[in-house]
């Protein structure tokens, strides 16, 4: 009806010209709405072969949800250099027990979790006292901004030994851990970071430090060991007897293995 008013002549006001050119103005718009519908319609077959192909699904949203539940519940890989290095730390400490020491890393990494979520410092386990100080900025930190920050569900998937290192009168082991949990963080009702439904899925890494000689000040718990004998410094790390006068020295082990760090691997380190 209004193209054959218009052809007619019987627009108000319009000029045979202005009703050419009105015609003209009409037919650019349908056909670029025609094409921009094609273009719509191929993307969104592309589309819907892509997730096809990658999700198993033509519904792209759908196939992405369907793999971000898959990546909460997939564990990390963790770095492990166990059968290497457990060796020589033995070669240096007969009596290290590995199992031991990775009890208690993961008890730890657990404690530490509960007690971000509880602001109480109190609730670590086996930590030195690095840890406790690491552990109590955060709660501070987060006490100061107003956040509330929890771990839930937690689940360590696997421990192994990541390096060994030893330099200047102390060890290093750095433990890595597989890590699956729920965390998110909250201020004003409202979620900042994380995700309150879905898991996370990370690694985390703990040093395990033994010190044996006391002039080493950058940690809070240094022990130096003298010859019962003579009384000279011991300073090689796994010596097992006195370099000045050959007295047997019996070594501490337990008593200056310690764990003195923990940090996040896919964020905060390399």
């Amino acid at each position: 009806m209004f193209f054959s008013q218009i052809i007619a002549g019987k627009t108000l006001g319009m000029s045979t010209y202005e009703i050419i050119k009105l015609l003209i103005l009409l037919l650019v718009i349908a056909g670029v709405g025609i094409a921009a519908m094609t273009v719509y319609k191929r993307i969104r077959q592309k589309i819907r072969r892509f997730s096809k192909s990658v999700f198993g699904t033509p519904d792209f949203v759908e196939g992405w949800n369907r793999q971000a539940d898959a990546l909460a519940e997939s564990p990390k890989s963790v770095s492990s250099m166990t059968r290497l290095m457990e060796p020589q730390i033995h070669r240096d400490f007969p009596e290290f027990s590995w199992e031991e020491f990775k009890h208690k890393a993961e008890n730890m990494l657990t404690s530490a979790f509960l007690a971000i979520s509880a602001n109480n410092p109190g609730l670590l386990v086996d930590a030195s006292g690095d840890i406790k100080k690491q552990v109590s900025n955060i709660i501070e930190q987060n006490r100061t901004q107003g956040i509330g920050e929890t771990y839930s569900d937690i689940e360590i998937h696997q421990t192994e030994i990541a390096n060994y290192s030893k330099s200047n009168g102390k060890c290093v082991i750095t433990i890595q851990s597989a890590v699956g949990y729920l965390h998110y963080k909250m201020k004003d009702g409202k979620v900042l970071d994380g995700d309150k439904n879905r898991k996370t899925q990370t690694k985390y890494n703990m040093e395990l430090i033994y010190i044996q000689d006391a002039a080493v000040r950058e940690y809070d718990n240094a022990v130096g060991t003298v010859c019962p004998s003579c009384g000279a410094p011991v300073k090689t790390l796994g010596l097992k007897f006195c370099e000045y006068c050959g007295t047997g020295i019996t070594p501490l082990n337990i008593k200056v293995w310690s764990l003195h760090k923990f940090y996040e691997v896919d964020y905060n380190r390399s």
